[in-house]
């Protein structure tokens, strides 16, 4: 069976976060028709999001209790965000 389509109660369970949820429905109802959609889609995709680094959180924390290193295969970003940060405040920002 494929993925189930997304809806406003589907997006709505899947923020998980009440307060989350309440913005989300405040936010759905008051959009006028004509940009409905591009609500719709903003929350999908943060709905989408959150699916996907609970799942993730739920595999790390697996690992953890099996006694293994999740962190073995991640990619050190560091000196990338830093420069990143770098540039941003040398442009004037934050």
């Amino acid at each position: 069976m494929g993925e189930q389509p997304w809806t406003i109660e589907r997006i709505h369970d899947a923020l998980g976060n009440p307060a989350l949820a309440k913005r989300f429905l405040s936010e759905i109802n008051r959009a006028p028709a004509h940009e409905l959609l591009a609500v719709f889609a903003r929350w999908e995709r943060i709905a989408k999001d959150t699916v996907t680094t609970v799942a993730r959180g739920r595999e790390i924390a697996e690992s953890q209790v099996r006694g293994e290193d999740p962190t073995t295969n991640w990619a050190d970003v560091t000196d990338r965000i830093l420069d990143d940060a770098n540039r941003i405040r040398a442009r004037g920002a934050a």
